[in-house]
């Protein structure tokens, strides 16, 4: 008698075990997954503020060179002499602030800035020397220019505020006297000082 082969039938159960395994743990990552990427993500500036993404004026950054710019300002305004000490200590100031403001909001002007200090320094050689308002107009176009770019970067709106700034820039003529022309120069810090102001 010949001998029948009787194979076992062969076990589905695993490997159905297997797939139902495999789903869950794909719909676990696919569902965990993306809550977690949306609990572990940063809000943006604008959404901490409830404002545009770049735009920081109601943050207040408080820093101290900024208002210890806008204090010299503000209580200094009659003190322009012949030996220019004042535009001197005003310029050196409001190049501290702005690049303070620039430190606040990870903006690096440092090249720029030791441009101005060399302008401020300067004026304060010779009194008598005739281009002084060349360079106070060089050092103010600098400064203004990075406040610009400043503004443009983080404070979207204040673009009046440097408008007005770029004004008093020139209207300061780098051929006339500077003492013949103190109103202008004071404008010009004053201006700068309302725009950090607003942005501290």
């Amino acid at each position: 008698m010949a001998k029948i082969k009787i194979e076992k039938k062969k076990l589905m159960w695993p490997w159905i075990l297997l797939a139902v395994g495999a789903i869950a743990v794909l719909i676990y990552f696919l569902a965990f997954h993306d809550y977690n990427e949306k609990m572990n993500e940063v809000p943006k500036t604008s959404e901490l503020i409830g404002t545009t993404e770049a735009d920081l004026i109601s943050v207040k950054e408080n820093n101290s060179t900024v208002a210890a710019y806008v204090n010299f300002v503000e209580t200094g305004k009659n003190k322009m002499s012949l030996d220019h000490a004042y535009t001197n200590e005003a310029l050196l100031k409001l190049t501290e602030a702005t690049n303070a403001m620039a430190g606040e909001v990870g903006y690096e002007i440092r090249a720029d800035l030791e441009k101005v200090k060399e302008y401020a320094e300067m004026i304060t050689k010779d009194p008598f020397d005739t281009i002084h308002a060349d360079n106070i107009r060089k050092a103010d176009d600098i400064l203004t220019n990075v406040l610009q770019n400043i503004q443009m970067a983080k404070y979207p709106g204040l673009t009046n505020e440097v408008a007005e700034l770029k004004n008093a820039s020139e209207s300061i003529k780098p051929e006339v006297y500077t003492l013949d022309q103190k109103d202008e120069v004071k404008t010009f810090f004053s201006k700068a000082a309302d725009l950090l102001k607003k942005m501290n």
